[in-house]
């Protein structure tokens, strides 16, 4: 584990039994980072019309933009089901505050990597100052 998302990390696993996915019963928790060492915590919440559901990065997201903040260092996703690769949604709501560089670490009940939102997109809609 990257001793920079340790205490992301912490956080995650506490909030696994917050996650509300009767239908899936894929957990996935994420805490988004700020440039103030602030974190913001988001889970998944299913709805029975799916498209009506809120991953755990949009959800941190927008917890975080509610606290003030619009300016992050990293970004933790993590599920014990899986791997919980940001959806196509996520990602494109990731870039209209972070740039190409922005650091994901995805980790799954077995495995873990790094990967920046511009691997994940980089063909994406941003602002000209998101898009390095």
């Amino acid at each position: 584990m990257p001793s920079e998302f340790s205490r992301l990390i912490t956080e995650a696993l506490k909030l696994v039994d917050r996650c509300y996915c009767p239908y899936s019963g894929f957990h996935v928790t994420a805490v988004l980072e700020d440039s103030d060492g602030r974190l913001h915590s988001g889970v998944n919440v299913e709805n029975a019309s799916y498209g009506l559901s809120l991953c755990a990065e949009r959800n941190a997201v927008v917890s975080a933009v509610a606290s003030g903040s619009k300016d992050f260092t990293r970004l933790l996703v993590h599920s014990p089901d899986g791997e919980p690769v940001p959806c196509g949604a996520c990602r494109e709501v990731l870039a209209e505050f972070c740039s190409a560089s922005f650091p994901i670490l995805i980790k799954g009940p077995e495995e873990e990597r790094i990967v920046t939102l511009g691997e994940l997109l980089p063909e994406r809609f941003a602002l000209p100052s998101r898009k390095r």
